[in-house]
């Protein structure tokens, strides 16, 4: 018996080593990836799994499928290779499994199907080339998280779950959520490699596929995993003043003196705390919102509703506020003033939008410099501008800070000028309870 099991394993390793060696000499540019992620033997599984450092392996479930078709195994260690260089297992706490799940496998073929190697090529790959060819209308560019938003807001049934897990899933993904733990715990170092692995594999593919068709989902997902999340709250920091805040300072305040006057005197303490703090709060602020055809009314109420919400969760607001909600495409249609709750809700309730037109920044930037010349702010600190990108940026600096805020990457939309930040939100994530991802 443990001569048996010791030659099953010697078996499934030797094919191992072929699949890894044929990925390696037709995927030069994955060489770093192959590397880093370790095999390790689990009998008894019947599965092929990762945790994101190693690709775990049933040495007899490696036979059988060896025995069915050779190529399934190689194409599997593609399959768990291409999750961990897109960070698929790292967004576990933040996702609905179920629909990642199968969001990660359905992104990761049809990059392995767009790649065209017959080494890799399997029988049911024509089912699944129809099946992605439909799903890329509606969706676009298939990334995992693109292909995931779309299953949330149109959830697949029970069978069509069932067909499309037979046709892309390769692995299991029950460690997933262990090696996110294990991430957190180790300060998410394991994750950290993996984008840096993705960003040279980014790199290599282009020298090692110029002028060659079939590595444009490659690029789409590796462009997803290597893009930059933003922390809206975070960014929204950068527009705080510093100025004083009706409310107790608790920082100067001795609560010694104060209860022994209220055991020694009754109601009468030695000391009363201090009504005011130097605080970080936002006083002065636009948010302007471009109105061209391409920014929907219902998006850009959910923008306005979050950012306003961030300010007041974190309570950045002062008592008295000067917020102006400017609407503009080619010129400035309309702007509100917002000194208070009652008046932002009045504006969610009622206010339209006006516009539609061709898109220009400029006008917006003009409009506030004679606002400021009127007076009408005291210290502006700056401006978040929502918008797609296509309009014309001004050439000169302000003299308040700018964020320019984007809705999804646009890999065609102009750079934004040196001066200003760029933030790109994902749709969901604008939604009230949106899982951001």
């Amino acid at each position: 018996m443990a001569a048996e099991k010791s030659k099953i394993s010697s078996l499934a390793n030797q094919i191992l080593d072929l699949a890894h060696d044929d990925l390696l000499m037709h995927l030069r540019f994955f060489d770093t990836a192959l590397a880093q992620l370790k095999r390790k033997e689990q009998a008894g599984t019947g599965c092929f799994a990762t945790d994101g450092r190693t690709f775990y392996y049933d040495p007899v479930y490696v036979l059988k499928a060896y025995q069915e078709d050779p190529r399934y195994v190689a194409r599997s260690y593609l399959h768990v290779l291409l999750h961990c260089i897109f960070s698929h297992g790292f967004q576990y706490d933040k996702l609905d499994t179920d629909h990642w799940d199968l969001a990660a496998d359905i992104a990761v073929e049809n990059v392995i199907l767009d790649m065209k190697l017959e080494s890799v090529s399997l029988e049911q790959d024509g089912d699944a080339a129809r099946k992605l060819k439909i799903l890329g209308e509606d969706v676009g560019a298939l990334t995992a998280e693109r292909i995931y938003r779309y299953f949330r807001h149109n959830p697949v049934t029970r069978e069509e779950r069932q067909d499309l897990v037979k046709l892309f899933a390769k692995d299991v993904h029950s460690l997933w959520k262990q090696a996110e733990a294990e991430a957190r715990e180790e300060l998410e170092i394991t994750e950290e490699q993996w984008k840096k692995i993705s960003e040279r594999v980014k790199a290599d593919l282009k020298s090692f596929t110029r002028n060659k068709s079939g590595a444009e989902s490659l690029e789409k997902n590796l462009e997803e995993t290597t893009r930059e999340r933003y922390d809206y709250s975070d960014i929204l920091r950068r527009f705080t003043v510093m100025g004083e805040d009706i409310t107790v300072n608790d920082d100067e305040f001795d609560y010694i003196y104060y209860t022994y006057g209220l055991e020694q005197y009754g109601n009468l303490p030695l000391i009363e705390p201090l009504e005011y703090k130097e605080a970080n709060k936002v006083r002065e602020f636009v948010i302007a919102i471009d109105t061209s055809a391409s920014c929907r009314g219902a998006i850009v109420k959910a923008f306005l509703r979050k950012t306003y919400s961030i300010l007041k969760g974190s309570e950045n607001f002062f008592h008295r506020i000067n917020v102006h909600i400017i609407q503009c495409d080619n010129q400035v249609q309309s702007d509100t003033r917002i000194t208070n709750d009652e008046d932002f809700e009045a504006f969610m309730r009622y206010g339209k939008l006006t516009g539609f037109g061709a898109t220009d920044f400029r006008p917006v930037f003009d409009y506030i410099d004679k606002l400021q010349r009127q007076g009408e702010f005291e210290n502006l600190k700056g401006l978040i501008y929502f918008t797609d990108g296509y309009g014309v940026y001004p050439r000169k600096m302000p003299k308040y800070d700018v964020i320019f805020a984007f809705l999804d990457e646009d890999e065609n939309r102009a750079p934004v000028p040196p001066w200003s930040m760029k933030v790109v939100l994902e749709e969901d994530s604008l939604e009230e309870g949106g899982q951001e991802i």
